[in-house]
C-alpha cells in the first residue's frame, strides 16, 4: 500500500523492467484499468505489457503521475506535456504507440497533435523527408492525386 492507502499495482514492460505504481495513477490507462478489474489481482500480481519497453513505460508512468497529482496546476501539467512531446522522432513514435496500446486518450491526443504540427505547412516531399518515407507513387499517380485533391496542394 502507498502512503495514501492507494493499492499498488506492478507493471512489467516487454524487456522485463517492472514498475510499482498506485492503481489510481495507472487508471488513466483504460487497458490497465480493465486488467485490474478483470483479474483477481493478488499482492504479487504483475500486469504484463508486451508492447511497451521499459524506457517508454517509465515516461508513461511519469505522465500518469503528473496528471493525477493533487497539487499540480494546469500550467505545470502543460509544461510537463510540452517537454514530453518535444522528443526525437523514434521516441515520439514509441510514446504514441504505447499511448495507443494502453488507451490513454489524452496523452495519445497530445502526441498526435505533435505529429500533425510536424506535418503542417510542408509539401509531400518535405513530409517524406521528415519521416524517412520513400515515394512509391509514379509521376502519373502523383499528378492524378493532385488533380483530384487540389485543396491539399
Amino acid at each position: 500500500m502507498s502512503s495514501s492507502g492507494d493499492k499498488m499495482v506492478r507493471l512489467r514492460a516487454n524487456d522485463g523492467e517492472e514498475f510499482e505504481v498506485a492503481e489510481s495513477v495507472v487508471a488513466l490507462s483504460q487497458i490497465i484499468k480493465f486488467a485490474m478489474e478483470d483479474s483477481d489481482m493478488g499482492e504479487n500480481s504483475v500486469i504484463p505489457l508486451p508492447k511497451v519497453d521499459g524506457e517508454t513505460l517509465a515516461k508513461i508512468v511519469e505522465y500518469c503521475k503528473v496528471h493525477t497529482a493533487a497539487g499540480k496546476t494546469n500550467a505545470e501539467k502543460k509544461e510537463f506535456d510540452q517537454k514530453l512531446v518535444e522528443v526525437e522522432q523514434a521516441e515520439l513514435y514509441a510514446l504514441l504507440t504505447a499511448a495507443n496500446y494502453l488507451a490513454i486518450s489524452e496523452l495519445k491526443e497530445k502526441l498526435v497533435r505533435r505529429v500533425a504540427d510536424m506535418i503542417k505547412g510542408k509539401t509531400p516531399e518535405e513530409i517524406r523527408k521528415t519521416f524517412n518515407m520513400e515515394n512509391d507513387l509514379s509521376p502519373e499517380e502523383e499528378e492524378e492525386i493532385r488533380n483530384e485533391n487540389p485543396w491539399a496542394f
